[in-house]
């Protein structure tokens, strides 16, 4: 058969043995991080009941993960890719194993014991979101890109689900001391799956160059690249003013009254969302209108989160944070595809750096703004702004980013298309 009209099988990345321990080493890593931010704000609000205290565990990982980024980044393109991520790996295995260590009696666990094995995550994630996502680009094939950032999404997602929604059910069986051991034997299990998979090609550095220099051309490149930036800002912004998973232990224990099961539950819900409409990806990408559809998913995002910051009924927030997800795994597979498509493989790193203080920035800065504001108007009223804000932002996006309007891929040979944009609304 000629190679033009060979049909294309939705599981065409799970054939390839390197992607399926990819995707697992991602899955278990993801299953226990996410399990691990349950936990831990749980935890804590338990301890002070304080939005404060919770606004600064998002701030006490923000600050090494944030700083630590653009130089994680020149790491992934001047050091093996692989052994950083197994090095942070185990940093991770040994965090969760102190935390455990911590609680192992509930009535003595040292606040400041807790944050401080925080802070030391966010400095390994720091090396590991940049070389993780770079290490993807040498098992994932080009011309499979779209279709393993959609397993991958999904394995993330799903895990996401899981992840939150049994911890759940596990805190109030075992307690912290029992969730964080049950957290460190999966971020094991991920450190073995990376292992498992054989060492990669790396492309050399093009020339040799200063640090900072280095760094700084991976920033040029990104915001010489208008769709890249502009993605970022516009995800950084709708996360950090729109973003409510911070203040969720609030409204398990104070509004809506379900208890840790219930946290779990309401963690879970933005990722079932997101789960299914990142399996559709995987046979129905939403790529060919890149731009378009990232403006109408953030903007589904923002309406999402207005919803549920005035609901006081447990399925109806459910609900909210379930279609929340499904716009914010739209603008995850849109924003993944975007990084590896517009990145050369050179500087792949150190824009994906650059992506990692965004999100960084949007996901744990903002839970510390979250948190603040909380503190200083109330818990609905903060979340119910930040969906305001985050309508606004995608107006003004839409109004003046022409390039990213347009944006669009050839959905066969994933190159870009070099058209004009199209009048706003379209």
């Amino acid at each position: 058969m000629p190679a033009h009209s060979k049909h294309h099988d939705f599981r065409d990345a799970l054939k390839i043995p390197d992607i399926r321990l990819f995707i697992g080493s991602v899955g278990l890593f993801t299953l226990a991080s996410r399990a691990l931010a349950v936990v831990i704000g749980f935890q804590i609000y338990k301890l002070t009941h304080s939005a404060l205290s919770l606004g600064w565990l998002g701030l006490i990982e923000a600050i090494p993960a944030i700083s630590i980024a653009p130089f994680g980044g020149y790491v992934a393109d001047h050091a093996n890719r692989r052994k950083i991520i197994l090095v942070t790996r185990a940093i991770s295995c040994a965090c969760t194993f102190a935390l455990a260590m911590i609680s192992c009696r509930a009535h003595t666990s040292s606040l400041s014991g807790l944050y401080a094995m925080i802070f030391i995550s966010g400095i390994a994630r720091g090396f590991a979101d940049p070389a993780n996502t770079a290490f993807e680009a040498q098992v994932v094939p080009k011309h499979l890109t779209v279709n393993a950032s959609s397993w991958i999404s999904s394995t993330w997602i799903s895990c996401s689900v899981i992840g939150p929604a049994a911890i759940g059910f596990i805190f109030e069986s075992w307690g912290a001391y029992g969730s964080y051991l049950v957290i460190t034997a999966c971020f094991i299990l991920s450190w073995v799956f990376t292992l498992s998979i054989p060492p990669k090609h790396q492309a050399p550095p093009c020339k040799k160059e200063s640090l900072f220099k280095s760094i700084g051309t991976g920033w040029k490149f990104l915001f010489k690249t208008q769709p890249l930036w502009v993605s970022m800002i516009l995800d950084l912004f709708s996360v950090f003013f729109g973003g409510a998973i911070i203040l969720l232990p609030i409204y398990a224990n104070d509004i809506l009254h379900v208890g840790a099961k219930g946290l779990g539950l309401l963690n879970a819900a933005p990722s079932l969302g997101a789960l299914i409409i990142t399996l559709i990806a995987t046979r129905h990408p939403p790529i060919e209108r890149a731009g378009r559809n990232l403006l109408v998913a953030i903007a589904g995002f923002g309406f999402s989160i207005i919803i549920f910051a005035f609901s006081k009924n447990f399925i109806l927030s459910m609900s909210a944070l379930f279609f929340s997800g499904v716009f914010d795994g739209v603008s995850m597979v849109i924003r993944r595809s975007m990084v590896r498509l517009l990145s050369p493989d050179e500087l792949r790193g150190r824009i994906a750096s650059a992506n990692w203080v965004f999100v960084c920035a949007s996901n744990e800065l903002g839970a510390f703004e979250s948190g603040m504001v909380a503190a200083w108007i109330g818990t609905i009223y903060c979340v119910a702004a930040g969906g305001i804000v985050t309508l606004i932002i995608v107006g003004a996006t839409a109004l003046a980013a022409k390039q990213l309007r347009s944006l669009h891929f050839d959905i066969h040979s994933l190159e870009q298309k070099r058209t004009p944009p199209p009048p706003f609304p379209y």
